[in-house]
């Protein structure tokens, strides 16, 4: 039982709430010590928000998720975890991460309710409508980002907050690509109506719109942000025309390939219905994605003082 309770947590779409890192990292603060306590408390209230939003959304959907080759395998739509059970720790971990949220600043508190609210909102109705249902999940990644920044608190940027919302679009419409690939017209009807609705061409287009969107919102955040001092000894290496660059861009490359290769897995590989699990287990994808961190992490810790 507690293993298929863990499991019905969806412990593996925790990594989403990695993003609430995102403000904090950007702004050179993710080694601070008090900062970085913050920023776990807010990580580990949005995994049991998350989580209890997952039970809910699982317990809702457990006859048609039956029907789902992947979902089928849930342990709510298995029989192998009683809706009762999970009904009550989803109340619990509802109510005992927004109690705890409370000794942090309020608009913290705020953007955890507002994330719980959408959470919500999608399981019951958002998900049924047509474009609103990928809007609903690219509004749940910006109040992760948002989270992070009002937790300690640290300047937001525009742009960061575009390309969130650029990237978490793009995720949510492969995500919808791979269901109309992965299941018949008549189960997706059953499944869930609104995946019908979707013609693959909208979803061809919508796809590559974010996917554009989301390399030019990253290019133009690493364009804005702050000239970083560089080292001197490492100016001394350097000809003059670099001596301020703008280090961030280097990591452009990586955030382009990562989009190619993701665009690469929905087509070719007819994979992409969880995301997470791409990033997971899509070894190139991973590699660029660590490649990036690193780079990033280069370009605002170790080249600048």
């Amino acid at each position: 039982m507690v293993t298929n309770l863990f499991k019905a947590l969806r412990p593996q779409q925790w990594i989403k709430n990695l993003s609430v890192l995102a403000p904090a990292f950007f702004a050179g603060q993710i080694l601070n010590n008090h900062d970085w306590v913050r920023l776990s408390w807010a990580f580990l209230l949005l995994s049991a928000a998350s989580s209890g939003a997952y039970l809910i959304n699982d317990l809702l959907d457990r006859h048609s998720d039956r029907l789902h080759p992947l979902k089928g395998h849930r342990p709510i739509a298995s029989g192998k975890l009683s809706p009762g059970l999970a009904a009550a720790v989803a109340v619990f971990l509802l109510t005992i991460s927004l109690l705890t949220s409370l000794q942090f600043p309020i608009f913290f508190t705020l953007s955890l309710a507002g994330f719980i609210a959408v959470q919500l909102s999608y399981s019951l109705l958002l998900k049924h409508l047509i474009l609103i249902d990928v809007m609903a999940i690219g509004a749940t990644f910006s109040l992760r980002v948002f989270a992070g920044a009002l937790i300690l608190p640290v300047p937001l940027s525009a742009w960061l907050i575009l390309t969130t919302v650029s990237l978490s679009l793009l995720l949510a419409i492969g995500k919808r690509r791979a269901e109309v690939t992965l299941l018949t017209h008549r189960l997706a009807a059953k499944h869930r109506d609104v995946v019908t609705h979707y013609p693959i061409v909208l979803l061809d287009g919508m796809t590559f719109v974010m996917a554009a969107s989301t390399i030019m919102s990253y290019a133009l955040f690493t364009f804005n942000q702050p000239e970083l001092t560089t080292r001197k000894k490492l100016i001394d290496l350097l000809p003059q025309t670099l001596a301020n660059p703008k280090w961030l861009m280097v990591t452009i490359p990586f955030v382009i390939y990562g989009i190619f290769r993701y665009l690469y897995v929905i087509y070719e590989k007819k994979e992409g219905s969880s995301p997470e699990r791409v990033l997971i287990y899509d070894r190139p994808l991973l590699i660029a994605v660590l490649t990036w961190a690193a780079a990033a992490y280069f370009a605002i810790y170790i080249v600048s003082k």
